[in-house]
């Protein structure tokens, strides 16, 4: 299937896209493609959020997105990394079979698959600046990421995928 599709297949049901994901194998070249694709996606998110603040504050655009790049590109995938290999050593200790490969793959398609919902909150920042209608989002977003993600990792770690 498709990125698209599966996606779109995710929010009906997170465990039998991932199971076809990981089905090949672990290969950590897909599992890097789809952190990356994540992690490009949360910072495309931010750009109406950071248009919006560089012309409230008269910032620098052009600063405010190359720490977000830096921030969102370049060190958020060693902190998922990082992320997935404990939340694989924690399951472990209380009986986990999974990965570590499975694991972080559930945390990085959980990040790619919520990625639409991020978009969502960076539109609602970015036009109606701080308030509840961005808290609002922005906690719909956190808690499809966490659906996604413990959903995944459960069933990785009972040794259904």
């Amino acid at each position: 299937m498709s990125i698209l599709r599966d996606i779109v297949a995710t929010y009906r049901g997170p465990v039998p896209v991932l199971q076809r994901r990981i089905e090949g194998g672990a290969r950590e070249d897909r599992a890097l493609a789809v952190l990356m694709a994540g992690c490009g996606l949360l910072f495309v998110a931010q750009w109406p959020r950071l248009a919006r603040q560089s012309f409230e504050t008269g910032a620098e655009l052009e600063m405010l997105m190359g720490g977000s790049l830096m921030a969102l590109v370049f060190i958020l995938p060693l902190i998922l990394y990082g992320l997935g290999a404990l939340s694989h050593a924690v399951a472990r200790v209380v009986g986990g079979q999974g990965g570590f490969y499975s694991a972080r793959m559930a945390l990085f398609w959980a990040l790619l698959a919520t990625a639409p919902a991020f978009l969502l909150n960076g539109l609602t920042e970015g036009f109606l600046g701080a308030g509840p209608q961005t808290a609002l989002t922005g906690l719909l977003a956190l808690g499809v990421f966490l659906w996604f993600w413990v959903s995944g990792l459960w069933a990785v770690e009972k040794g259904r995928i």
